[in-house]
């Protein structure tokens, strides 16, 4: 089965990001494709390159970052919900003449367009809100 992932939650204010990433693993686990991981409004946090959790908490977006290197898995952030979090790539740091950008390596940003196209290529589309 093909899944498309949305991520509606921040890292570490709600539950949403973290089930996403199990329910994730445990459909990779069992031999599902994933055709898109998409961060949409708060969930575009877990795109930051800038988040620093303490030490005695899950590095969700490490977490997140590993697993799309380890699967290839195509991980899209809302280039709206970025950029109101100050999630930024190169290109959007040229464009608004920012000295930094601040997209974790792995993901990507660009706009709903992408959400929708995952929509029709997935069997199902799973949203995790909160």
């Amino acid at each position: 089965m093909k899944f498309s992932i949305v991520i509606h939650g921040a890292p570490w204010s709600a539950n949403a990001s973290l089930s996403a990433l199990r329910f994730t693993e445990a459909a990779l686990d069992c031999g599902h494709e994933i055709v898109r991981l998409f961060f949409y409004q708060d969930g575009a946090s877990n795109g930051s390159s800038l988040c620093v959790p303490p030490q005695d908490e899950i590095d969700i977006p490490g977490l997140w970052q590993a697993l799309i290197k380890k699967h290839e898995i195509d991980a899209v952030v809302c280039a709206a919900s970025a950029l109101k979090r100050g999630i930024i790539d190169k290109a959007e740091a040229d464009r608004y003449e920012k000295n930094v950008e601040s997209l974790l390596a792995g993901f990507s940003v660009s706009g709903l367009g992408q959400l929708i196209d995952a929509c029709g290529q997935s069997d199902r589309v799973v949203s995790f809100v909160m």
